[in-house]
């Protein structure tokens, strides 16, 4: 037998007759055995703490007579169902929110860069009475606006003019000049925009849109006066309704 053969098979053999305790790939085994444990259940809690963050505040604010909450990504995805009490504009109102895969060490990082944030989508459904009763219009991020996958249909059929909201440059998008004083009056409404991103109104779809980044506490400061105007918009439409109904 060659000098370095042998060497190499006595090697093995004093590594296959110690203990696989005694081994430092089993050390090494459990180590990284408890860093991903550890990260699992880090993440697990983190995402909980922002989907609840944002589910709660979307309740406390809509005070639903019905509602129903489903898991559509393990840890990483949920979507809700909320049915308003006594509004006469929407009838529905879903969310759906996805996290970063934060309980999976490996692909946590693959989730960062290729999905970068959480996101909240929030979609309401106009009731028959609110029908007819407003036109298309958007206020969006700039920043947001020029991501690949972001698109306003109707766009170039709409009037288009960049505001400053919270030191943040956004871009309105209306039919009519009533619209853009609606946009505007969210600006006095919510005076720093913080995570939200983008807020529509698609009559053509008979729905309303509403896009921002579900840090926690953001929900709860940015729905409810949104949801408010919202509401004072369609009012205001509609003066024979109130926007409530029994």
């Amino acid at each position: 037998m060659k000098p370095g053969l042998a060497l190499i098979t006595k090697g093995m053999s004093i590594m296959n007759s110690q203990p696989i305790t005694q081994q430092p790939l089993f050390y090494l085994f459990v180590a990284a055995s408890i860093l991903v444990s550890l990260w699992y259940f880090w993440g697990g809690r983190r995402n909980k703490r922002i989907y609840l963050s944002a589910f709660n505040a979307l309740v406390d604010t809509l005070k639903p007579k019905d509602q129903a909450f489903t898991t559509i990504g393990g840890q990483s995805g949920y979507h809700a169902n909320l049915i308003p009490q006594k509004n006469s504009f929407v009838r529905r109102v879903d969310a759906t929110i996805t996290l970063l895969a934060r309980h999976t060490l490996l692909y946590y990082p693959f989730s960062r860069f290729l999905r970068k944030w959480d996101r909240l989508f929030i979609t309401l459904y106009f009731a028959k009475d609110a029908h007819g009763k407003i036109s298309e219009a958007h206020i969006i991020e700039k920043g947001y606006e020029n991501l690949r996958n972001v698109e306003i249909t109707n766009k170039l059929k709409l009037k288009n003019e960049p505001v400053e909201w919270g030191g943040k440059p956004f871009t309105l998008y209306y039919e009519n000049q009533k619209m853009r004083e609606a946009l505007l009056q969210l600006k006095k409404k919510l005076d720093t925009p913080g995570e939200l991103r983008h807020i529509a109104f698609v009559p053509d779809q008979e729905k309303a849109y509403v896009f921002l980044i579900p840090k926690p506490g953001e929900t709860a400061r940015i729905f409810p006066p949104v949801w408010s105007w919202l509401n004072e918009i369609l009012e205001k439409s509609h003066p024979s309704k109130t926007g409530k109904r029994q």
